[in-house]
């Protein structure tokens, strides 16, 4: 005999008891989704904290001195750990190819505005890959969630009025309980999909915001490695250092 549950809420311990492989099924995956739910949630919250504690230090210690040859030596010491010093990075390698491009008096990398702006382009998609990584999980559960505890309700209903019409009972009380607790399957459904959801609508308002000063901040890149004033050769040397 299965042991049974200390607290029957709702007739959870019931359920499980009582329940059939098929009932059971969707009680299963939406245990799954959860978990996944919430992994997600936790690792995506940690990795956003993070990056904006990064990016500060990176902003605040290096970037708004304006001075090259010190971010390429802050790059090359503590490394890139943040899309804003990653951005930076691409933008220091391009510098670097279209100058040994123009010694060697080559023009294979198009005009240097052209190859800047899409070396840029380019880190900003990866950066955005890299953000929306996990979202795909909590729109999934938070889409299809509901069905399955839908669809394990029904399987209860049916297991339930099954029962009920092999024994030849058909009161209100004989109907209700097993009935009752079909439908805890739809509230599983419910609690999976709600977190996911509102996680999923979150992240994405982050993401955007973080995409929107990135995007800002590849305009600067743009402007601060696109002038000459500084020599580039003096910037490439000091981020090999």
């Amino acid at each position: 005999m299965p042991p049974t549950l200390p607290v029957d809420w709702f007739g959870l311990s019931r359920f499980l008891s009582e329940g059939n492989p098929m009932t059971l099924a969707p009680f299963g995956i939406l245990a799954l989704m959860s978990v996944a739910t919430w992994c997600v949630i936790v690792i995506k919250a940690v990795r956003i904290f993070r990056l904006r504690h990064r990016s500060g230090l990176f902003l605040r210690r290096c970037w708004n001195t304006g001075d090259r040859i010190r971010i390429a030596r802050y790059l090359a010491r503590q490394g890139a750990h943040d899309p804003w010093s990653r951005l930076a990075v691409q933008g220091l390698a391009a510098r670097r190819h279209l100058t040994e491009r123009a010694v060697a008096g080559s023009s294979i990398l198009g005009a240097p505005d052209r190859f800047l702006t899409r070396v840029l382009c380019q880190a900003i998609d990866s950066e955005t890959v890299e953000l929306e990584s996990g979202l795909t999980v909590l729109a999934t559960v938070g889409s299809v969630a509901p069905f399955v505890g839908l669809l394990g309700t029904v399987w209860g209903i049916c297991h339930a009025l099954e029962a009920i019409g092999a024994a030849g009972q058909s009161s209100v009380e004989q109907v209700a309980g097993p009935v009752g607790e079909a439908l805890i399957m739809t509230a599983f459904g419910l609690a999976t999909a709600l977190p996911a959801v509102l996680a999923y609508n979150l992240f994405v308002r982050c993401n955007r915001r973080i995409l929107s000063a990135l995007d800002g901040f590849a305009h600067d890149l743009f402007v601060f490695f696109g002038s000459d004033a500084d020599p580039v050769g003096d910037v490439t040397e000091a981020g090999r250092a």
